[in-house]
């Protein structure tokens, strides 16, 4: 078992920044996958961005050169650096841990508000 724990989210203005961060009960060095994903009201839960245990990194189009994801796998944190936000932008933002045995771990999510 893995518990994920998110943090970092907030209100902001369209063309500021934020950074997400989620931290797992352990090491995150091993799991297979890390990402973020978000949903916002009435749409389905979608990915954002993902890094693989090999390094391998994977970006929504709508997020490509505005966002980075990266990890720290001392801390056993995972980032999603957002910038350039947009109204759009406005969700709740999950973490997401695939272990080896292809078991998912989810984090409680974090409210993302991209308003003037």
């Amino acid at each position: 078992q893995v518990q994920v724990v998110e943090s970092g989210g907030g209100l902001v203005q369209p063309g500021g920044s934020l950074r997400l961060s989620c931290t797992a009960s352990r090491s995150i060095f091993s799991m297979r996958a890390l990402g973020w994903y978000r949903q916002a009201p009435g749409k389905q839960r979608e990915l954002v961005a993902s890094i693989t245990r090999r390094g391998t990194i994977n970006y929504a189009d709508f997020v490509k050169g505005r966002f980075t994801i990266s990890r720290d796998i001392v801390d056993n944190t995972l980032y999603l650096q957002m910038n350039s936000l947009k109204p759009e932008d406005t969700a709740v933002y999950y973490c997401n841990i695939g272990d080896l045995n292809d078991r998912e771990y989810w984090g409680q999510g974090t409210q993302v508000t991209v308003s003037s």
